[in-house]
């Protein structure tokens, strides 16, 4: 779980030899490196401080380089530094100084502890036991916020140019114990499109019913629609689509010891087929002179 930071680099693309698909696919929550100074700052044990882990999410989408797509995973932890937010939203309770005046302080995900640095994890847990310089702050954001999304734009972009099109899968999970409000189902998947506005209807569409036919309880757009990055990469009358991918934890890891389950590598193997099964329903897209357009 620990390793200093300086050993290794904060995120990596994994590349296939040759990009065979119009799909890039991205993991910014299941980093699990802490290194020693962000653990001395926490008053949480190494157990409590990984609750906002997606975890094991990079290894469940690991086929995607075999179909033919590139995975970009973070290796810093979601407690540390969230790049599904906007680049600076920050809670200026968590500082000894004021904030710079473009930093949105005021953003529900701030009021919730939720920021692009975090000031809580899952239920609702503090991490730090004192106040953050802003100077540390702002250096997380410059060196590894906004490299992450150079190189996320850098791989849709030449996505699109290649294909005339390109489809970004944003892949979370979520608690084994979420469930729909007024239907008290618990979804396996819930398939994010911001509410039509980041893809097409006919792609979300196509992701709800392959998971379906593969025997997965499947909701879309409820409780998660998708965050910063699905909605500021979603550009579908562009030919950019963005779908958030959330499965539920219960399905693959014990949530008290945060151990895969035996079921982890069949679930795996579902995932490929169903993303096996995504982009061939894409694929006849790439040859259109107005590829996927939004409905």
């Amino acid at each position: 779980m620990t390793q200093n930071v300086s050993e290794t680099e904060p995120f990596e693309v994994r590349e296939p030899e040759m990009q065979r698909i119009p799909f890039v696919f991205n993991s910014p929550h299941s980093g699990r490196i802490y290194s020693q100074s962000f653990l001395n700052q926490t008053k949480l044990d190494d157990m409590a401080i990984r609750r906002s882990e997606d975890h094991f999410v990079d290894e469940l989408f690991h086929s995607v380089t075999g179909l033919g797509a590139p995975l970009l995973m973070a290796h810093f932890p979601r407690a540390f530094l969230d790049v599904n937010r906007e680049p600076y939203e920050l809670d200026p309770r968590m500082f000894d100084g004021p904030l710079p005046p473009h930093a949105n302080i005021s953003s529900m995900r701030v009021a919730g502890g939720l920021g692009t640095v975090p000031r809580l994890v899952a239920e609702n847990m503090e991490i730090y036991r004192g106040r953050l310089s802003v100077t540390e702050a702002l250096e997380r954001i410059e060196s590894i916020y906004k490299p992450y999304h150079a190189c996320l734009r850098k791989l849709i972009a030449r996505t699109h140019v290649r294909f005339g099109l390109a489809v970004l899968i944003d892949c979370h999970s979520m608690p084994g114990n979420i469930r729909i409000a007024g239907s008290g189902q618990r979804p396996d998947f819930i398939v994010g499109d911001r509410y039509g506005t980041s893809a097409s209807a006919d792609l979300s569409r196509a992701a709800v019913s392959l998971l379906e036919d593969l025997g997965f309880s499947v909701a879309r757009n409820k409780p998660y629609a998708g965050g910063f990055i699905t909605e500021h990469y979603g550009r579908p009358a562009r030919g950019l689509h963005a779908l958030q991918i959330e499965i539920n934890r219960g399905l693959y890891v014990d949530e008290a010891t945060l151990l895969k389950k035996p079921e982890f590598s069949k679930l795996a193997d579902a995932i490929r087929l169903f993303l096996t099964g995504l982009a061939a329903h894409v694929q006849k897209y790439v040859v259109m002179p107005t590829p996927l357009a939004a409905e």
